[in-house]
């Protein structure tokens, strides 16, 4: 149970403080322990990190499967657009979200390839689950104009983190406007 606290508490640290912000006696305070406690569980703050950063991932693959589902009755459109609207919310409220995009584009240099090799499967993961589900999707609505599914969700993740570094480097506002300046042009060329 003390390694899940730790890991929560350092889940929050780091997205607040980033890697070398984050401090390892800071995080053994507010769990309630000494921070050589923290070296039971844990071989340091590069494995803190890492084992943040893929429990993070590990969570966030469920919420973003939960929000697909959550639409399962919606059309495409709203389905996919939601989820930008969905994203800016959790990267605003989950702490979780807020550190997998601080790793993604500021990673410890020491920790870059690590950090890569966790988000390579991740965002293989999403791509693969994103190509069911626009096959699983076309079979009903028969909206796309190609049935080359893997390259829409492929086209469709790019757009994404195209739209995300706004949330990354400026905010909200500047999300919703690149997104809104890009979406119609995407769907029109998705569909028939």
């Amino acid at each position: 149970m003390k390694a899940n606290l730790i890991l929560q508490t350092a889940v929050s640290h780091f997205a607040k403080e980033g890697y070398a912000g984050a401090s390892l006696s800071k995080i053994a305070e507010e769990v309630g322990i000494k921070k050589p406690s923290i070296y039971a569980h844990y071989k340091g703050k590069d494995d803190l990190f890492i084992s943040a950063l893929h429990y993070s991932l590990d969570t966030q693959k469920a919420q973003i499967a939960s929000y697909f589902y959550s639409m399962k009755n919606e059309p495409l459109e709203p389905l996919l657009y939601g989820y930008f609207e969905w994203f800016a919310k959790e990267s605003e409220d989950n702490e979780r979200m807020k550190f997998i995009l601080r790793a993604a584009y500021f990673p410890p240099l020491k920790l870059e390839k690590e950090v890569g090799k966790l988000f390579n499967p991740f965002f293989d993961s999403l791509h693969l689950h994103l190509t069911r589900l626009l096959r699983e999707r076309h079979r009903h609505e028969k909206v796309l104009y190609s049935e080359d599914f893997s390259a829409i969700a492929l086209a469709y993740l790019t757009m994404t983190e195209g739209t995300m570094t706004e949330l990354v480097y400026t905010d909200v506002e500047r999300y919703n406007k690149r997104l809104h300046a890009v979406w119609p042009i995407f769907w029109r060329g998705l569909t028939k």
